[in-house]
Formats: structure tokens, C-alpha cells, sequence
């Protein structure tokens, strides 16, 4: 996962005024290159789980808001937090550190020692922001008031199939408060990295406020027969030299069955042959494509006869398969 000191915008390589466009484009020519099926770089998988992280922040429109805003502590901060009181209690907190270090005021005694500092009293800093209570006496006994729920985390792996049709999964969740069990609904055409939002499953809150949201990231596994881009299905069709030079119709396996592709005579090996909205489907408009791409296999050991064919049409023959049209 991307370290907590890493610019999301910096690991796709985008501008901060990126168009979700521009976002999507970066996130597939960087994904197609880092993927651990495609390059075998021991470094990759790390790259390609951090571009993954920073695409699953900046697709989201309300996500890629909350991180322009709070930057790596957006999952941390509570809604309806102001970004202007956020940035000065966290300047607030690094001046104060240096006063306080070694004052012997741990978390037990009401300090908090994260990232913002040691020994840092977050409520004298925050609790006009979180609607905290007491006043200036003893910390003893003093609350944060009601703060929303934190929200949290959770991917959840689905084959091709899984992602194309919808399924039903029970996810186990361990927090601090234990651990749980929820039944969610995975609706059909999701994507790799798509963050599905299930209002109030995440953290608790405190003093009757309203819990946290949890965020499912689906990571749709690697298939031997299909690969994805978005929701593009991309699949290898073998041809045999004379189906590709006659033309043919081919039964290709896809997530909703066989579908027929006519193969026009003269198909070299490369070429994509595209069937339209034959990809993931697409709940909010137009679904993804299907790409099969021609492959042109040759026996690994001919008959006699196969021979004897093949040496005919090499003596009559003018192609020359080297001569640059």
C-alpha cells in the first residue's frame, strides 16, 4: 500500500487538476505495465498495489475531496469537519509538541502520542471542532462529546465471473470492539478497484453519534481465459493458418456464455476483433466490450499428408509474409 508520506497524484503521474478522464487513462497505461501477470519485476506487485490504492482515492469524486482536503489523514477525519480547523489544530498540535515533550502526560493521563506530536492533548485542540465537553478543570472524567464514527476498509476478492454477474458474500470484520459479521450484496458489472459504500458498517461512534461507513475495494483475481481493462474483456482466439486466411466463425467462452465471432479472411495474428457491449455490464450506462485477439497456431507435428499440402501451396504460392505493405 502507498506509504503515508506518498502524493496519490505523484504515483499516476497526473496533476492535481486531473480530469477523472485523465485519472483513468494514467491508471491503466500504469497498471498494464506494473501488473505481476505482465512484468516480472519483484518490485511491481508493490507498484502496482500502490497505483491501485491512489486510483481507488482520486476515481472517487467524494473521496478524491475529502484527500484534496485533509491529505493522508482523510479516512481519519470525521465528517462535516472543516479542512481550515483540521490544518490549524494539526499546526497547533507540532508547536505544542515541543513544550510539552517530557511533561510525563501519556495517553493514561489524557495526552495522545500520534502522528501529530508527543504528549499532545487532543481535546484542548479539538473540542470546540468535535463538540467536546468540560471545562478547563481536572482532565479526569472529560469526553470528546459526540464523534461520528470513523469510516473503514475492507476488500473483498471476486473471480471474473463473480464481478460480471453480482454475488453474495459474508464478510468477518475484527475492529477493537471484536469481531463481526456482515452479509453484503456485490452488484453486477463492478471493476477492479471500484469502492462500494455501505452506510453505517463502519466504526462506532461515541456518545449516540452516528457510526462510520465502510468501504468495500473489490480486486477482481487474475483468469486464466479473460483478462480486464476497466471492463473490457480481452481474450486469446487460436486460429488454425487456413481459418485465418479463409475466414471462419469461432465459439469464444465468455462470463455469459459462448458468443460467435466471424473472423474475416485474411486475419493475421494481432488483430482484435471487437463485439460490442459483450464486457462487463455497466449498471449506470453503456457496457464494457469484448476483444478477441487472433492467434494463429501451426501443428507441432504435421501428417504426411498435411506436409505434402503445405509444401503445395509454399511452391505456389507469392505471399511473402516479410514484405512490408
Amino acid at each position: 500500500m502507498a506509504g503515508a508520506d506518498q502524493d496519490f497524484y505523484r504515483v499516476l503521474g497526473v496533476p492535481r487538476n486531473a480530469s477523472q478522464d485523465e485519472i483513468q487513462r494514467a491508471y491503466r497505461k500504469l497498471a498494464r505495465e506494473s501488473h505481476p501477470d505482465v512484468n516480472k519485476d519483484p518490485a511491481a506487485e508493490e507498484r502496482f498495489k500502490d497505483i491501485s490504492e491512489a486510483y481507488d482515492v482520486l476515481s472517487d469524486p467524494e473521496t478524491r475531496r475529502r484527500y484534496d482536503a485533509f491529505g493522508p489523514d482523510f479516512r481519519q477525519v470525521p465528517e462535516g469537519v472543516d479542512p481550515e480547523t483540521w490544518r490549524r489544530a494539526r499546526a497547533g498540535a507540532g508547536a505544542g509538541a515541543g513544550t510539552r515533550a517530557g511533561a510525563g502526560a501519556g495517553p493514561g493521563a489524557g495526552g495522545w502520542s500520534g502522528g501529530f506530536g508527543a504528549d499532545v492533548d487532543l481535546e484542548d485542540l479539538l473540542g470546540g471542532l468535535f463538540g467536546g465537553r468540560g471545562g478547563a478543570g481536572s482532565r479526569a472524567g472529560r469526553g470528546w462529546g459526540t464523534v461520528p464514527g470513523a469510516d473503514q476498509e475492507a476488500e473483498v476478492e471476486l473471480t471474473v465471473e463473480e464481478a460480471y454477474h453480482g454475488t453474495r458474500r459474508t464478510l468477518s470484520l475484527t475492529s477493537p470492539a471484536g469481531t463481526r459479521s456482515i452479509d453484503v450484496t456485490i452488484p453486477a458489472g463492478v471493476t477492479d478497484g471500484q469502492r462500494i459504500r455501505l452506510a453505517g458498517q463502519g466504526g462506532r461512534g461515541s456518545d449516540g453519534a452516528p457510526p462510520g461507513d465502510l468501504y468495500l475495494i473489490v480486486r477482481i483475481a487474475p483468469h486464466r481465459g479473460y483478462r480486464l481493462e476497466g471492463r473490457d474483456l480481452h481474450v486469446e482466439l487460436r486460429l488454425a493458418p487456413w481459418e485465418a486466411a479463409l475466414g471462419t466463425s469461432v465459439a469464444v467462452g465468455t462470463p455469459a456464455g459462448e458468443v460467435k465471432v466471424n473472423v474475416p479472411a485474411g486475419t493475421s495474428s494481432g488483430r482484435r476483433l471487437r463485439l460490442r457491449g459483450r464486457g462487463l455490464p455497466n449498471p449506470r450506462g453503456r457496457p464494457g466490450d469484448l476483444f478477441a485477439e487472433a492467434r494463429i497456431m501451426v501443428p507441432a507435428e504435421l501428417t504426411e499428408a498435411e506436409r505434402d499440402l503445405f509444401e503445395r501451396l509454399a511452391a505456389v504460392s507469392g505471399f511473402d509474409p516479410r514484405r512490408r505493405r
